[in-house]
């Protein structure tokens, strides 16, 4: 098959990928050092975050020049979402931008957008190829191809026998944090909550060998990382399908590992754990006591009518198990508003959940409807305005619990492993159950576990004083 991208020049021992546009651009010179420049756009989860990483490894490998998704490339790869309209139309958006800036660029789009409507992506000015989630690994193959053939290409997406198996993105040797990586462990979900398109976008249940997890976590950390945080499509299923009992036996594994790190979930749904599973991890030192546990609706009538599989009195039950253990173990969450014949008696329930539970940080999302889903067919639909009323509200009461929770936890000392600075004077870093901490400090703490003395609320987290060990 011929391929665009097929020259190469031994140069001082180094391989030069040459494009055919550079060939006619230089008149046949030549050309001692060139490269093509590829941009990543991202929407949506840690997952596609993850994946997104794993690509712009395989095209550095192949010697393409990652740029900037804001620069002038030669080919613009979209990771797409599409858990709302908004993550649609965001990703419509950028394949657009991405035509303006370059007119003549390879836009190759993926992700869960990509998947679910293949038909509507590839019908957009602009689009060159379309690229299923189970082909995710094998795009820079594809672009390959597409460059060579040309005329818009769709790959396996919209065709959900492929998502039977897991298919590896490889072992990932480094991220664009200096801190913490993401590890992706397994994909999949077949909890069909009746909202959510996902399990159509990804497909079964597949979980990644534990000997790749494990890998992949010792190179991280022999690259300094000193975060690992866990992620999927539904962690908690993590090992159901190649006879696991849940994601324990991982934790413990990773856990046993002598070197200095920490491991963060991603998430847990309470959907599949309940709280006597919560209680056996809170025994793994490495693991942080900070949990992002979705809780969508504080409302049985409403989680009853979502598919979710608990009530809100097993929801926080969780949370107390949680909380005996620690009595500032940090619970972030989403919540949905404005889910069809959600009341007003529905959402003051929603309100009322974030005081019992005081989360850390709760993320809003406004219904929106999924074709394909059975919400979508769902009669009395909340209209427009009354969601962004509620989703206002719900955002407002939600930064008020979260700075009561940090009040809470004035006085106490955590450990902080610091990432960057604010300005030129304060260092910033997050606890292990999660509150961003602001504190004087020079770079020698970066990418340190450090004890801090948690001194008092501020901006969207707390300022802090080192306590010298």
């Amino acid at each position: 098959m011929k391929k665009w991208l097929r020259l190469l020049f031994d140069v001082q021992n180094e391989l030069i990928l040459i494009s055919k546009w550079e060939i006619f651009a230089q008149s046949c010179d030549i050309i001692s050092s060139m490269s093509i420049k590829i941009a990543f756009h991202t929407l949506g989860c840690k997952v596609n975050q993850y994946e997104t990483e794993a690509l712009k490894e395989k095209f550095v490998q192949k010697g393409y020049e990652i740029v900037s998704d804001e620069d002038r490339a030669d080919i613009y790869v979209i990771n797409t979402c599409t858990v709302t309209n908004l993550a649609d139309r965001k990703s419509r958006q950028f394949i657009r931008k991405a035509k303006r800036l370059n007119e003549d660029a390879v836009i190759a789009v993926t992700g869960c957008y990509a998947e679910t409507d293949p038909d509507e992506v590839s019908s957009i000015e602009g689009v060159s190829l379309v690229c299923g989630t189970g082909e995710k690994a094998e795009l820079p193959k594809y672009i390959e191809e597409y460059m060579s053939e040309k005329g818009v290409v769709v790959e396996g997406a919209g065709d959900r026998e492929r998502l039977d198996s897991y298919h590896s993105d490889g072992i990932i040797t480094g991220m664009d944090s200096r801190t913490r990586a993401y590890i992706k462990i397994e994909e999949g979900c077949d909890r069909f909550c009746s909202y959510c398109i996902i399990p159509y976008a990804r497909g079964k249940v597949r979980s990644r060998s534990l000997a790749e997890i494990k890998a992949e976590t010792k190179g991280l950390i022999d690259r300094g990382f000193k975060e690992i945080v866990l992620t999927g499509i539904n962690t908690a299923l993590y090992g159901k399908d190649i006879g696991f009992d849940g994601i324990e036996p991982l934790i413990a594994e990773l856990d046993a590992m002598p070197e200095n790190f920490r491991i963060r979930l991603s998430s847990l749904e309470p959907t599949v754990i309940n709280k006597e599973q919560v209680r056996s991890l809170l025994k793994y030192k490495k693991l942080c006591p900070h949990l992002h546990l979705s809780i969508q609706s504080g409302s049985d009538n409403t989680l009853s009518t979502m598919s979710r599989r608990y009530t809100r009195q097993e929801y926080l039950e969780i949370v107390k198990e949680l909380r005996s253990f620690d009595p500032h173990y940090g619970i972030t969450t989403d919540i949905i508003v404005g889910f069809p014949g959600e009341s007003d008696e529905d959402f003051a329930e929603s309100i009322s959940v974030c005081d019992e539970a005081q989360f850390v940080k709760v993320h809003a999302f406004k219904y929106s409807p999924r074709r394909g889903t059975r919400a979508a067919e769902m009669k009395n639909q909340i209209h427009g305005e009354l969601k962004n009323q509620r989703s206002q509200a719900l955002i407002s009461h939600a930064e008020r619990v979260s700075e009561d929770f940090r009040r809470s936890c004035e006085g106490s000392i955590r450990t902080v492993l610091f990432e960057e600075f604010e300005g030129d004077a304060l260092m910033c870093g997050y606890t292990d159950n999660y509150i961003r901490v602001y504190t004087q400090a020079d770079e020698s703490k970066l990418n340190e576990f450090c004890k801090v003395k948690l001194d008092k609320v501020y901006k969207d987290g707390m300022k802090g004083v080192i306590i010298d060990e």
